[in-house]
């Protein structure tokens, strides 16, 4: 009841624009909730393939297989720079980075791949290998696989913090794996890069759990 009137309470002082608007989201959010629409199910790969624009792919590509092979081939533009040339790229890192940045980089790669990750000024948080990716290690909360709009914004119950959750769901940590492999051509890293990519598919079905809840985060 007390949660009905704070709801109703936020109406007041909105214009009908808004009202119609935030409904139509409310709606939406509920359709997609109960299977009503398509938006939280998994593509097909024909599906996918159609919305590639087929102009831009000589010759074009139908599987995922003539889609890497199309960037691999292609000379202009290139996909990564960094794939053409690893001497200059090499060199470019330690113009950036500085010529002992490389040991850093390849000590937090190896506590990556232990599952081991420096996260908003917390060190050592853990998170399993590969990551889980709902769990929140500081206080031990796994948040559950439901749809997003059945969490509290603000609650802690089910989640735990979910900066920190969400932090690590960033996944700019790649970069740490991709530099560490050009450092050493060390296998590891790569494949640790695949497994993590593969988890975080497996553990994210569309708008279902905790990193779908934040259209900030999704983007």
């Amino acid at each position: 009841m007390n949660q009905s009137l704070e709801k109703l309470k936020k109406l007041r002082g909105r214009t009908p624009d808004e009202l119609r608007v935030r409904g139509a989201q409310m709606l939406s959010a509920r359709a997609e909730r109960y299977g009503l629409t398509g938006g939280a199910r998994i593509p097909t790969d024909a599906a996918l393939f159609r919305l590639i624009d087929e102009k831009q792919l000589k010759p074009s590509a139908s599987s995922a297989e003539s889609l890497i092979a199309h960037f691999r081939a292609r000379t202009s533009p290139r996909f990564f720079a960094s794939l053409v040339n690893r001497e200059e790229t090499m060199s470019e890192l330690v113009r950036r980075f500085g010529p002992s940045a490389g040991e850093s980089v390849i000590a937090r790669a190896r506590r990556i791949c232990e599952g081991r990750f420096d996260l908003l000024g917390l060190c050592d948080l853990e998170f399993g290998t590969p990551p889980d990716f709902h769990l929140e290690p500081t206080s031990g909360k796994k948040s559950p696989l439901i749809h997003w709009s059945c969490f509290d914004e603000l609650g802690t119950d089910l989640t735990g913090d979910k900066k920190i959750v969400w932090e690590l769901n960033r996944c700019q940590y790649f970069t740490t794996l991709g530099r560490a492999y050009w450092h050493t051509l060390d296998e590891a890293y790569a494949r640790a890069f695949v497994a993590h990519l593969d988890a975080w598919m497996d553990q994210n079905p569309p708008k279902l759990g905790i990193n779908w809840a934040s259209s900030l985060e999704v983007a």
